[in-house]
C-alpha cells in the first residue's frame, strides 16, 4: 500500500493520540511527542511501526502527540489513519 493523502486519527485529549499520517520520499519516519516518553516512549513507537509494518507501508512520515494512550488505542488510531491515507478517504 502507498500513500496516496494526508490523514489523521485521534484527539488531543487525555488517554489519546493523535496520529497524523503523510506521504514521504524513503522509507518511514516517525516523530513522537509524548506525556510519558520516559516511561513508554519506545513502547508506543514499536506499537506505530508494527501496525505500519502491517499495512506493508515502505515511505511514510507519521506524527504522533500521545497522552498516555493505552496500547489498543495506539493500534487502533494509527490503522484507521493509514487506511485513511491509502484509500483517499477524508482526513
Amino acid at each position: 500500500m502507498e500513500i496516496r493523502q494526508t490523514a489523521r486519527a485521534g484527539t488531543n485529549e487525555k488517554s489519546d493520540i493523535l496520529i497524523e499520517i503523510f506521504s514521504a520520499d524513503r522509507g518511514i519516519h516517525l516523530e513522537l511527542y509524548s506525556t510519558v516518553e520516559k516511561c513508554f516512549g519506545t513502547a508506543v513507537r514499536k506499537t506505530i511501526k508494527e501496525v505500519i509494518k502491517e499495512f506493508g507501508i515502505q515511505n511514510a512520515y507519521v506524527k504522533a502527540t500521545d497522552k498516555g494512550a493505552l496500547d489498543y488505542t495506539i493500534k487502533a488510531r494509527t490503522e484507521t489513519a493509514l487506511k485513511r491515507a491509502c484509500k483517499g478517504g477524508s482526513i
